[in-house]
């Protein structure tokens, strides 16, 4: 998206800095425009007088929408100067939750686009999240067009490929879904996405994006619409570039032709649970009592309450547009409900290193499709308050080995918490045993015991750090399975009552929400077998060094020490 602010026209400025005011006032959230009004109302006229086929009577479109759709797609089409025959606005973002019928406006719009469309052999595409709901989208095109006597003379549907084609101009409707190679070559002329959320997280999702944006450059005429709610687990890869790049738009700090609707609650509103109050449901709920009904929502909330916190985290998620900070399913580790207050974002290692009486290193994992994951756990000098920084590594063929989690790993590379290296042994274990080397240096390593490595497969860090001059008393093969259950329980604690703060880095909050527990006995376990394909090793190391730490070690310069007077916790 770079640039586009070279060919911005102010004029055509979308934000809306006063959109809290605006949601909790229910006023629109589109702005005024310089809109061309008639092709605007010409696209309304149409859309109102569509059919919708899968209700009970098929009422119009212009009988159950409510006015904040009518606004929309004025919006929309009314951006088009049909002089010039280029849109002032090319890109559209809208976030709404679930039950507000997305995909029944998805269906219309692109319908009405392909009425409204000039172009010979335009293509079309709407890409739906999966197979069943691509077959969904293209029936309820398919019915759209059956309801209406012209629109049947105007259109031809073909069943096995889910095409629809204009039979004046050839253009085309393609119904694609993200579970398949969605764009190859793209010449979309009009691009309506349903579920960002979906298509977002996959491994391809960042060159998808640049195609279909690419072919939008030799079609000034056309437009990508975004309809979408929010993710079930904290936004990650090419979703989360889509929805920050929406949210600057919106607030103002970012000039770029897209006008960005998105129906959540304030931040501070959000974080305070306001969502759990009725009240607040119709702020980000535009249908409510029409496609969605209160009781329903009701009941909704009563059945996540009885599951629990991560049953509470997805209701929130997908029917108000809380976005999640930790993705908390079933079996979480229940420290993931206290590990986002805990963080401290002006905590690093070098400020650990100034401040703390003793360190210890926990290291785990390191296989071809794990994380290589390093733990730095400090003991405050004076407040005792434990204080942790967390950094990875991985072989790149990770990237390939673990496809679903490929986003992810390269958003922690741009954060520099993830190095992706060639050799793990030749570039990683080196960059491991310097951070031992340092703290040791420092005197901040206990005389023994100050080194905590799971027992599998250490044999290369071992040797590395014998050779750097470690003795083998000072590292300590420390036991997995329910032998760690005692920093798996306690840690939890010391989150909640602030005596265990963290760097607040995304690598540690990813780690932490992709743990998964199993009771083994009277323990708690914290396994890779549980957590599946989802990575969990710079917690597991954490793990190791809260067991060195919970031995009360001493510093080998006797904890001397002097705190910088700057420094505050939290």
């Amino acid at each position: 998206m770079d640039g586009a602010a070279d060919f911005f026209d102010p004029a055509w400025s979308t934000a809306v800095p006063d959109w809290e005011d605006r949601i909790l006032s229910g006023r629109s959230l589109i702005p005024d425009l310089p809109l061309f009004d008639h092709v605007a109302d010409k696209a309304l006229r149409i859309f109102k007088r569509l059919r919708v086929p899968d209700l009970v009577g098929t009422p119009t479109y212009g009988e159950v929408c409510e006015q904040w759709v009518f606004d929309l797609v004025r919006a929309i089409f009314g951006s088009y100067d049909p002089e010039t025959r280029r849109r002032m606005l090319q890109e559209f973002f809208l976030l709404v939750p679930k039950k507000n019928g997305k995909s029944a406006i998805a269906a219309a719009i692109i319908v009405v686009a392909a009425i409204m469309n000039e172009r010979p052999q335009a293509e079309l595409i709407l890409i739906a999240p999966t197979q069943k709901i691509a077959s969904i989208a293209f029936k309820q095109a398919k019915g759209i067009i059956a309801l209406d006597e012209e629109l049947t003379k105007i259109f031809h549907s073909n069943n096995s490929s889910k095409e629809i084609t204009h039979r004046v101009t050839r253009a085309v409707i393609m119904i694609l879904s993200a579970d398949g190679d969605v764009v190859t070559g793209s010449k979309g002329s009009f691009i309506l996405v349903d579920e960002t959320h979906v298509l977002g997280t996959k491994v391809k999702a960042p060159d998808i994006f640049v195609e279909l944006r690419g072919g939008l450059a030799s079609r000034p005429e056309g437009f990508l619409l975004q309809i979408t709610t929010q993710s079930k687990d904290r936004p990650s890869g090419q979703w989360e570039k889509e929805l920050e790049t929406a949210r600057a738009v919106r607030d103002g700090k970012l000039e770029y032709p897209m006008l960005a609707v998105l129906y959540e609650l304030p931040q501070k509103m959000a974080e305070a649970g306001k969502w759990r109050d009725p009240k607040t449901w119709g702020l980000v709920n535009p249908n409510l009592e029409r496609s969605v009904s209160r009781a329903y929502l009701q009941r909704e909330l009563r059945k996540a309450e009885e599951g629990g916190p991560e049953a509470l985290a997805l209701f929130a998620s997908q029917h108000l547009n809380v976005q999640i900070g930790i993705g908390l399913k079933s079996g979480r580790w229940i420290g993931a409900d206290y590990w986002n207050k805990a963080a401290d974002p002006d905590l690093t290692l070098a400020r650990i290193r100034e401040v703390c009486d003793v360190c210890v290193v926990g290291v785990d994992g390191g296989g071809l499709d794990d994380l290589l994951g390093l733990s730095v756990l400090g003991r405050h000098a004076e407040t005792k308050v434990w204080l942790h920084w967390g950094k990875a590594w991985a072989d790149r063929d990770v990237l390939e080995l673990r496809k679903s989690i490929a986003p992810e790993l390269l958003e922690l590379e741009t954060a520099g918490e993830l190095v992706l290296v060639d050799n793990l042994e030749e570039e990683a274990v080196p960059e491991i045993v310097e951070v031992c080397l340092e703290l040791r240096a420092a005197g901040l390593l206990p005389a023994e015991d100050g080194i905590g490595l799971d027992p599998e497969g250490i044999a290369a860090i071992v040797d590395a750090l014998i050779e750097a001059g470690f003795a083998i008393e000072d590292i300590r093969a420390i036991s997995q399975g329910y032998k760690l259950n005692a920093a798996i329980k306690g840690t939890p604690g010391k989150l909640k009552n602030g005596t265990f703060r963290h760097c607040g880095q995304r690598i540690m909050t990813w780690s932490v929400g992709n743990a998964r527990t199993e009771a083994r006995g009277n323990a708690v376990i914290v396994t890779k077998a549980q957590s599946g394909s989802a990575k969990i090793d710079p917690l597991m190391a954490l793990f190791n060094s809260v067991m060195l730490m919970s031995w009360n070690p001493v510093a080998s310069n006797g904890g001397a020490i002097v705190i910088p007077e700057d420094f505050v916790i939290g």
